[in-house]
């Protein structure tokens, strides 16, 4: 019978700490709950999510956090989000939105793979853009080209690159959300951002004399000016050896032409090529 009582008065005891310790813990949770900002609530759902730090915040939260307390009111820093984002930002926050802004995508100027470029030696080491550039500014004899080991691929937050069979990466340009990581993490500079609806670009980053170039890569450019004096209208600007193109100034039919007068085939048709 002691025993008996024993293990109850234990229960009880037991049961009556259980109870304590959770009106204790109910408490101090309310007392030290943090409030949300609702505010902050709703910018946050008006972003994308994706917290690639585009924006230059560690997140959309953070961003949200300084939208909201007015510390900043850049409405246009969401690339990934685009125009639609800028928009429902400004509306929500009462500012001015402006004209929406061109989409821009990542496009690899280079098409020097493994067949047309000339590589100085065999890399054996970590695979990894950056690793590379260390060695001699990297493996191929041109030192603006693609490296092909992907420091770009695992930038992308949404597996938007990926490598191709030549050595190279591409971009699916109906995955990429313009955040522009790629361009910050490749060593070389080779990834760039263009305008998403423009049909011609100019798919070398060489900045090598012509001489140089033709020794290292058949599709390299070689600044023969070709582009820019025979087709004005065209937009190309050949500047520090390498055409550059103007896409506010250029004409799409004298764009084409260039291209196809172009000896090495640089200047590139991106929507055959995607």
């Amino acid at each position: 019978m002691d025993s008996i009582l024993r293990i109850m008065a234990a229960f009880l005891s037991a049961s009556a700490f259980a109870t304590l310790l959770g009106i204790g813990l109910a408490v101090a949770a309310r007392k030290l709950r943090v409030e949300k900002n609702e505010g902050i609530e709703k910018l946050s759902i008006l972003l994308p999510g994706l917290n690639c730090g585009a924006c230059g915040y560690a997140g959309c939260e953070s961003y949200a956090e300084a939208l909201a307390s007015g510390a900043d009111d850049d409405i246009a820093r969401c690339t990934p989000g685009g125009s639609q984002t800028k928009f429902t930002l400004g509306r929500e926050l009462g500012l001015e939105t402006g004209g929406s802004p061109m989409r821009e995508v990542a496009r690899l100027a280079c098409t020097g793979g493994v067949s047309v470029a000339v590589k100085d030696y065999r890399f054996a080491g970590y695979a990894d853009c950056e690793s590379l550039v260390l060695h001699y500014g990297g493996d191929k004899g041109c030192k603006y080209g693609c490296l092909g080991l992907g420091s770009c691929v695992k930038a992308c937050p949404v597996d938007a690159i990926y490598y191709t069979t030549d050595g190279l990466v591409k971009v699916d340009e109906e995955k990429c959300i313009s955040c522009g990581l790629c361009v910050t993490a490749c060593p070389t500079g080779v990834m760039k951002m263009a305008k998403a609806d423009s049909h011609w670009f100019v798919a070398c980053n060489s900045r090598d004399t012509a001489k140089v170039t033709k020794n290292l890569c058949s599709v390299g450019c070689i600044a023969c000016r070709i582009c820019e004096r025979k087709f004005p209208e065209a937009g190309f600007v050949v500047t520090d050896n390498l055409s550059v193109l103007d896409y506010k100034e250029g004409n799409r039919e004298e764009q084409a032409s260039a291209a196809a007068a172009c000896p090495p085939k640089c200047i590139i048709n991106t929507k055959e090529e995607s």
